[in-house]
């Protein structure tokens, strides 16, 4: 065969190490995370640098373009061990030069010191939870830390040279009020500089965690549905206002500050999740790590499990229910390139009863009579504002 001289382009992967520890589970988390001894989180890490070497080979053809370290509270862990977790996936991994590097840190388990050693580590972009600016309401949900020790933090580093920074903020939570949510957007925007990017989440109790039992018990003071939507119209509101773009149904950014990362989750780009019970998507199987610790810490490469080959109706059921949650909605040519068949094929009444009712739009403003007729490669199908606030709904309308 002649060789043209054209190389293949690597595909790409995004990595996702877990360190599921924290100092104190908070009364609403049902992540897989839990307090642990310095030995055993420092145990754990060796265990995810031998998954992290021992994995790579199996990856060796696609290139890295985003690293997210998460958790738990990926800052439990001491800061040399963060070191040699980047220096080891820059050895055997394909990490782009710009590759966006996050990290989650929380208030109270992180000191200037560790914070720079990040950074020159690699990492670029920083995650702190901060979820409320009043020490009452952190306190209610079983936060370690204070308001004055996020300022501390967040100080600390922009001290450290961090030029991307995520802060994470919650609304409806027990005994909170509109007002005081307010301040805490206004707190959090008043910040200097302010953050490049706010992830606001409204508050989901769920099962298992002590705030859901409070609730069952009737014990538990949240705000009313109406309430709740107040809050939400309210973070829309002021933050765009104040220049963030609502790129993700929850998540907020200034221009060009859009977290690479979690953007590949959702138009479903391949990632490996490493560490315990981290779920992986790698050329449309999806499979994750057992959740036993002792089991991991004894075998971290033996540990995979819940292989699925996903059929091409549930790819694409992710492709829209995944895609439709970014503001800039799905590619109807994408669509057909994928899969071989068109939005219109598959999901024609479904799509054009949500554009009736106002749910979803074709952003170049096609009718909703003739705009399956007039896709052409680029045209986007997304949510509308009201499609937005009632996503879950219109979004379980595309399962097959």
């Amino acid at each position: 065969m002649k060789d043209t001289g054209k190389k293949t382009k690597p595909k790409e992967l995004e990595l996702y190490f877990h360190i599921p520890f924290c100092i104190r589970k908070c009364f609403y988390c049902d992540f897989l995370s839990a307090p642990a001894d310095r030995e055993t989180i420092g145990m754990y890490m060796e265990a995810l640098l031998a998954e992290t070497e021992g994995s790579a080979l199996s990856y060796a053809d696609y290139r890295v373009p985003t690293v997210f370290i998460g958790g738990g509270t990926p800052s439990v862990a001491a800061a040399q061990d963060i070191e040699r977790l980047l220096m080891s996936a820059a050895r055997h991994y394909r990490l782009d030069g710009d590759a966006e590097i996050t990290m989650e840190v929380n208030p109270g388990t992180v000191c200037r010191e560790a914070l720079v050693r990040f950074l020159t580590a690699g990492i670029n972009r920083l995650s702190i939870g901060l979820q409320s600016a009043d020490d009452r309401e952190l306190a209610a949900i079983g936060r370690i830390h204070t308001w004055q020790q996020f300022l501390d933090t967040y100080r600390e580093a922009r001290e450290a040279g961090f030029r991307n920074i995520n802060v994470d903020i919650m609304s409806a939570l027990p005994g909170q009020t509109p007002a005081g949510y307010r301040r805490t957007l206004e707190q959090v925007l008043s910040l200097e500089p302010p953050p490049e990017h706010i992830s606001a989440y409204s508050l989901i109790l769920e099962e298992g965690t002590p705030l859901f039992a409070r609730y069952e018990k009737g014990s538990l003071d949240i705000p009313d549905e109406d309430t709740d939507r107040e809050m939400y119209q309210m973070t829309k509101k002021i933050l765009e206002q104040r220049g963030y773009r609502r790129y993700e149904i929850s998540n907020y950014a200034r221009e060009g500050f859009e977290c690479r990362h979690n953007c590949g989750y959702w138009r479903r780009r391949n990632y490996v999740g490493l560490g315990l019970g981290a779920a992986s998507l790698v050329d449309n199987v999806r499979f994750r790590n057992g959740v036993d610790l002792q089991a991991y810490l004894a075998s971290p490469l033996g540990c995979r499990e819940e292989e699925q080959i996903l059929s091409p109706g549930e790819q694409m059921e992710e492709f829209m229910f995944l895609g439709l949650r970014m503001t800039d909605g799905i590619n109807c040519g994408e669509f057909r390139r994928l899969f071989g068949r068109s939005i219109e094929e598959v999901y024609g009444d479904i799509v054009n009863k949500n554009i009736r009712d106002g749910l979803l739009e074709i952003l170049d403003g096609l009718s909703a009579k003739r705009w399956m007729q007039q896709v052409r490669p680029g045209k986007r199908l997304a949510l509308t504002e009201r499609g937005l606030d009632l996503s879950n709904y219109v979004m379980a309308q595309f399962l097959l």
